[in-house]
């Protein structure tokens, strides 16, 4: 049964979450602002293997969907003029500045252009990612593996520590406090943790597990290597191996359904969100960075964040994701929203903002599948979202 609330003219997006529960499992939470206005606030299905029930306050551990989130912390600290996009990550973390990362700036750290993806290089097991200190002393010696600036490869775990450190840098403050006082705080979100309080944690969602066929990277390392060789044969320039660098550590990968993921900050992979919360952040977003008389970002801040910053293949994620500074392309099955600007994450998770529309979507799940940026779950309430909106407004198509 699905509870919350939802505008008529939305109805499509109740059907498809009812239809994708069913299908699946588990349970889901979707929230979308449209013109600065929550229209759907739904919830259905069970948060654990005992069978109780999603409720209005349940948060999921969203994996890369925190990307979005951290991203816009620091926008807020560009936006006070702490620090620029340009700026080298030296300028506010010195002990960057070893093994030829000296000109690495913090837009290279936004758009995964630093060369510094290789997760599998930096830890020897899964549970080092809980070890902050730990992350940040081996991203410190770590060598770009490309010129920064000269390809965009998916920094699908090194990011949070990346970015995370220079806003503690920057901010002089720990990273969880700064996405409490600077994001959760001023929306009055009731959901949003990277690094989440013990009342949070006994409230989150239990995600399930992927088969464990499935979480052996050194099974995935070795078929990588095999597609490595048959693309290089025929041509392909797509090569695996960047994806088992970028997300795969060598052993531990249980450690994400480890209830312990939760207590730390890790800002690439663990945030604990509502639905409720992310929509609300990004609805701040899709309305020129305020809501509610709330400024988040001043609009020429937000026009910063999000203007595209490379149009090629990622060499982690093979297609085009357009790069902004930390959201990249929204993808949806009534096309590509071309404002469009967001984060989606492995679990199927994913929450966007459209200014054109003035349109936010925010879901969340404790099913896990898909890639590295989820399923076709998100693609499809996001695909809802948009016809119903397009139809309320009679018609606008913002989309190509």
């Amino acid at each position: 049964m699905i509870e919350g609330h939802l505008h008529p003219d939305f109805w499509l997006v109740a059907q498809a979450l009812e239809k994708q529960v069913r299908q699946r499992g588990g349970g889901a939470a979707v929230c979308v602002y449209w013109r600065g206005r929550p229209v759907v606030d739904l919830w259905t299905g069970v948060r654990d293997p005992e069978g109780h029930g999603w409720e209005r306050d349940t948060p999921a551990m969203s994996f890369s969907t925190t990307k979005g989130v951290t991203a816009t912390a620091l926008h807020v600290l560009v936006d006070r003029g702490l620090c620029d996009y340009d700026d080298p990550v030296a300028r506010h973390w010195p002990e960057f500045a070893q093994a030829g990362k000296e000109s690495i700036t913090i837009r290279h750290l936004l758009c995964h252009e630093a060369g510094l993806h290789h997760i599998r290089r930096l830890i020897d097991h899964g549970e080092r990612i809980l070890d902050w200190s730990y992350m940040v002393r081996a991203l410190e010696r770590a060598q770009p593996d490309f010129e920064p600036g000269s390809l965009t490869a998916y920094h699908g775990l090194t990011f949070g520590w990346l970015v995370g450190e220079v806003i503690q840098r920057v901010a002089r403050r720990p990273f969880a406090e700064v996405i409490r006082t600077e994001l959760a705080k001023p929306l009055g979100l009731d959901g949003l943790h990277i690094g989440a309080p013990p009342e949070a944690c006994e409230r989150a969602a239990v995600l399930r597990r992927p088969p464990a066929r499935s979480r052996n990277p050194e099974r995935f390392r070795a078929l990588a290597k095999v597609v490595q060789r048959v693309n290089r044969a025929l041509g392909i320039p797509f090569d695996p191996a960047f994806v088992a660098d970028a997300l795969l550590p060598r052993s531990g990968i249980d450690v994400f359904w480890n209830p312990r993921i939760l207590e730390v900050p890790v800002p690439a992979a663990n945030g604990l969100f509502t639905a409720r919360s992310l929509a609300r952040l990004y609805a701040a977003l899709a309305s020129g960075g305020t809501l509610d008389g709330v400024q988040l970002l001043s609009r020429e801040t937000l026009r910063r964040a999000t203007e595209i910053q490379n149009r090629t293949f990622d060499k982690v994620i093979p297609v085009r994701m357009n790069w902004r500074l930390g959201y990249h392309r929204v993808f949806t099955s009534s096309g590509d929203v071309s404002t469009g600007f967001g984060h989606f994450g492995f679990g199927g998770s994913g929450a966007w903002a459209d200014p054109q529309r003035n349109l936010a979507v925010a879901m969340i799940n404790n099913v896990t599948g898909g890639g590295p940026l989820g399923d076709y779950r998100m693609i499809r309430l996001g695909g809802a979202a948009v016809r119903c909106a397009d139809r309320a407004a009679g018609g606008y198509a913002g989309r190509r």
